[in-house]
C-alpha cells in the first residue's frame, strides 16, 4: 500500500519539523540542553541539581539510536562548549591555553557520551539485571575518565562530577570510604537511572505497573545507601577546639606581586592588615596565602629580617606561602615553591613544605629540551623543584603544636596529596593559593570546591586563603563554616578575619577508609567496566516477548 501524494492538497496536514528532521531537532536540543546543565551543575552557577539530569537529554537520544555522527557533532560540541566556559577564567592568563584545555577536557568528558550511544541500544528487550550490570559499567567508565585527567599529561582534574555538590554536603559522605570518584558514580548512574525511566514512560508507551524501571529503582537506592546512612555522623559531631587562625587576605595585583616599583606597597600592605587583623582577633597563629611577599626568601636579605620583625610585633606565628631560592642544602639558583613558618621567638624555621605538584608551564616547562624556547608565566626564577615529602608543619597554638598538612595553589584538585598529607599526621588541611591570576570570575569558587572535597575525604578541616578569594574553613564533614566576604557580600576584597576552627572529637587521631586505602574504587570501576563491557560485546539481540510480557 502507498500513502498517498497530498502535496497539491492545501488542505493536507503538513509534517512537522520534528517529523520532517528528527536528527537535526534531536541533535540541536541535546547541543544546547546537555551544555546549558553541565554549565549550570558547577560553580560560580552552583545548580548542583542539574548534575543529576544533566546527561539526560543525551541518554534518551542514546535509547533512539541515532547516527553515530549526529549523535557524536552534538554530544562532544556541547562538551567542548561547555567547558570552555567553566575555564574560561583561564583568558585572563592566557587565551591559546583556554582554547586548548576547554575543548580537549570537553572531548574527554565528551567520550562517555559515546560510550553510551554503543551501550544503551543493544540493551533492549534484556532482562532487568543485564541492563542494571550495563550500565554499572557504564558509570564507572565515567569515573575512569576522571581519574585519567588526574593523570594525563600531568594532570587536571578540576571539576570532577562530585564537585558539582560542593554546598549539598549530605550526599558527599560516602568520599570517605571511597572517595569523590564515589560521589561521580552516583551522580552519573542517577543520570542514566531516570534516562531508562523517562524512556520507558514517555517513548515505550508503558502503562500501569510497566511504568516501573528497574534501573532507576537501582540507581535510586544507591544514592540513597550512599548519603542517609551517613546522616547521624554528621548530626552527632563533638566539637573541640583546634585552634583560632587569622585568615590574610592581602589582595596584591597580579601585576604588582613581584615587579620591584610596588614592593615597599606590597610590604604596607601585608603589614597593615596583619596587624588589624592580629589586634581585632586575638589568634593563635596567622596565615598568609600563597607566594606572598615581593622577593623570595634567601634572596633579598632584608626579607628575612622584615617577616621576624612583624612576628614579634604581633607575638603570633606566621604560616606563610612564599617563593625561595637556594635554600640550605639546595644547588644553586634552584627555586622552590612552598609554606614557612616564623616564629616571634625562633624566628624563621628551615622546616618548611615544598609545594609536590607543579604547574606546567607556570612554575616549570615541561620537557624542556623540546620546549627550551618557552617561558614560564611566573616571571620569576628559572624552573621550580617539586617537594617530595607531605610531612606536616607544626603550628603553634598555646602549648601545643597543631600538625597543619599544607597544600599550595591547586594541590588540593589532586585527592592524593591530601590524603599523603594526612597519613603523615597532619590534623589540620591549609590551602594556601593565588587565584588572582584569574580575575574575579568563577575560579575561586570552582577551586573552594575541591577542599570540600579533601575534608570528606580525609575528614579533617579544611582552611584556605587566597590572595583575593576564596578564603575561609570547612568542616570535616564538608560544611562550609566560614567564607570571608565584605560588606558587599563579595569574597573578593582586601581584608581579614580570625575564625575559630573545630574538630570532631570521634576523628580526631583517627584516618577515613579512604585516607587508609586509596583509591581501591577506581580499581573496582576498571573491573565494572571490563566486566560491563565484556558482557555487553555477548549479548545477542533480544528475542521479540509476547506484548505485556515482563522483562524485568
Amino acid at each position: 500500500m502507498t500513502t498517498p501524494d497530498n502535496s497539491s492538497d492545501p488542505y493536507a496536514p503538513r509534517p512537522t519539523i520534528w517529523q520532517r528532521h528528527p536528527q537535526l531537532v534531536w541533535g540541536l536540543a541535546v547541543f544546547v540542553w546537555t551544555a546549558v546543565f553541565t554549565v549550570m551543575a558547577f560553580p560560580p552557577a552552583n545548580g548542583g541539581e542539574a548534575a543529576y539530569i544533566f546527561a539526560l537529554p543525551a541518554l534518551l537520544w542514546a535509547y533512539r539510536k541515532p547516527a553515530l555522527k549526529a549523535y557524536a557533532l552534538a554530544v562532544l560540541g556541547s562538551q567542548v562548549v561547555a567547558w570552555t566556559i567553566l575555564l574560561g577564567w583561564l583568558h585572563h592568563v592566557t587565551w591559546a591555553g583556554l582554547l586548548l584545555l576547554g575543548p580537549f577536557v570537553g572531548l574527554l568528558v565528551g567520550s562517555w557520551f559515546l560510550a553510551a550511544w554503543w551501550v544503551i541500544p543493544k540493551l533492549a528487550g534484556h532482562r532487568a539485571m543485564i541492563r542494571i550490570f550495563a550500565l554499572l559499567g557504564l558509570a564507572a567508565f565515567w569515573v575512569l575518565l576522571e581519574w585519567l585527567r588526574s593523570v594525563l599529561f600531568g594532570g587536571f582534574p578540576w571539576l570532577p562530577l562530585a564537585a558539582s555538590q560542593w554546598q549539598r554536603p549530605l550526599i558527599l559522605q560516602s568520599a570517605s570510604f571511597a572517595g569523590a570518584w564515589s560521589v561521580s558514580y552516583v551522580l552519573i548512574m542517577f543520570n542514566a537511572g531516570v534516562a531508562a525511566y523517562a524512556h520507558r514512560i514517555f517513548f515505550e508507551g508503558a502503562t500501569g505497573l510497566r511504568k516501573r524501571s528497574p534501573e532507576f529503582m537501582a540507581a535510586l537506592t544507591l544514592l540513597v545507601f550512599t548519603s542517609f546512612p551517613f546522616l547521624g555522623g554528621m548530626t552527632g559531631v563533638q566539637p573541640t577546639r583546634l585552634a583560632r587562625v587569622a585568615l590574610v587576605q592581602p589582595y596584591i595585583p597580579q601585576n604588582q606581586k613581584w615587579d620591584a616599583r610596588f614592593a615597599t606597597d606590597v610590604l604596607q600592605t601585608l603589614e597593615k592588615v596583619t596587624l588589624a587583623a592580629n589586634d581585632k582577633g586575638s589568634p593563635d597563629f596567622i596565615v598568609w596565602p600563597e607566594a606572598v611577599t615581593p622577593w623570595p626568601l634567601h634572596l633579598d636579605p632584608n626579607v628575612q629580617p622584615w617577616l621576624e620583625s612583624l612576628t614579634r610585633r604581633t607575638g603570633k606565628p606566621l604560616l606563610m606561602g612564599s617563593v625561595a631560592a637556594s635554600l640550605p642544602g639546595d644547588a644553586p639558583d634552584t627555586w622552590r615553591n612552598g609554606a614557612f613558618l616564623v616564629d616571634p621567638v625562633a624566628g624563621l624555621t628551615e622546616a618548611g613544605y615544598t609545594k609536590r605538584k607543579l604547574v606546567p608551564f607556570g612554575e616549570y616547562v615541561p620537557l624542556r629540551s623540546v620546549f627550551g624556547w618557552l617561558e614560564k608565566v611566573t616571571p620569576i626564577g628559572g624552573d621550580f623543584i617539586p617537594g617530595v615529602s607531605a610531612a606536616p608543619v607544626a603550628a603553634p597554638v598555646g602549648p601545643s603544636r597543631v600538625p597543619v598538612g599544607v597544600l599550595i595553589c591547586y594541590e588540593d584538585i589532586f585527592p592524593g596529596l591530601a590524603r599523603e598529607s594526612v597519613l603523615s599526621g597532619a590534623e589540620l588541611l591549609a590551602v594556601l593559593t593565588n587565584n588572582a591570576w584569574f580575575g574575579e570570575g568563577g575560579a575561586a569558587y570552582q577551586h573552594a570546591a575541591h577542599s570540600v572535597l579533601r575534608a570528606v575525604e580525609n575528614r579533617r578541616p579544611v582552611l584556605r586563603v587566597g590572595n583575593g578569594g576564596w578564603s575561609g574553613w570547612i568542616d570535616e564533614h564538608g560544611r562550609i563554616r566560614n567564607t570571608l566576604r565584605n560588606d558587599e557580600g563579595s569574597v573578593y576584597f582586601r581584608g581579614a578575619q580570625t575564625v575559630t576552627i573545630n574538630r570532631d572529637a570521634h576523628w580526631r587521631g583517627q584516618q577515613t577508609f579512604y585516607t587508609r586505602h586509596g583509591d581501591w574504587f577506581v580499581a573496582l570501576c576498571v573491573a565494572l567496566v571490563i566486566g560491563g563491557y565484556y558482557r555487553v560485546l555477548t549479548l545477542r539481540p533480544a528475542p521479540l516477548r509476547p506484548a505485556g510480557e515482563s522483562v524485568f
